[in-house]
């Protein structure tokens, strides 16, 4: 997955407006289904747990279908791409000490997926104004750059591929 500058005014919008019409609709799912089955099936107990459960179910469904049926639209573009990077970044999390360690013994892989990952969360941080943990990604950062001039390298995220992730 190629990294690519997302415009942060349009994904900002798009996604609050997708994070409120999510809302409303599972509200509003979930209340209008659990209120038409309890209609059809009253429980004289007076419990409607089960009903209420289902119908926070049906519509998580029914969002699921809709979220990925339209994922491709135009105006889910920023969204989805951001959603898919976060998704890259976590594969990468998950195998992160295995490949920082591959990194320090002079795998060009694992080193080409370091740059990847800090590029990549360079990204989010600034899409989502998250500066909390920039100094720690510029250290990091600093420290590859200074393994892969070790090793005369040069690091570039736009080779990293997915499969390189298998080896770890």
């Amino acid at each position: 997955m190629e990294l690519v500058d997302v415009n942060k005014a349009r994904y900002r919008k798009h996604l609050n407006i997708i994070i409120v019409v999510s809302i409303v609709a599972l509200a509003a799912g979930s209340l209008g289904i659990s209120q038409s089955l309890i209609a059809l099936f009253p429980d004289p107990d007076g419990s409607h747990f089960h009903w209420n459960l289902l119908g926070v179910i049906l519509t998580v469904i029914a969002m699921a279908m809709i979220f990925r049926s339209i994922k491709h639209h135009p105006f889910m573009t920023e969204v989805t791409y951001v959603w898919e990077l976060k998704k890259v970044l976590n594969r990468i999390n998950r195998k992160g000490d295995k490949i920082k360690h591959a990194a320090q013994q002079g795998d060009v892989d694992a080193m080409t997926i370091l740059q990847y990952s800090y590029s990549g969360s360079r990204l989010l941080w600034n899409l989502d104004d998250n500066n909390i943990v920039i100094d720690e990604l510029t250290v990091a950062q600093a420290e590859l750059d200074t393994l892969a001039k070790e090793h005369q390298l040069t690091l570039e995220p736009k080779n990293f591929k997915i499969e390189m992730l298998e080896k770890y």
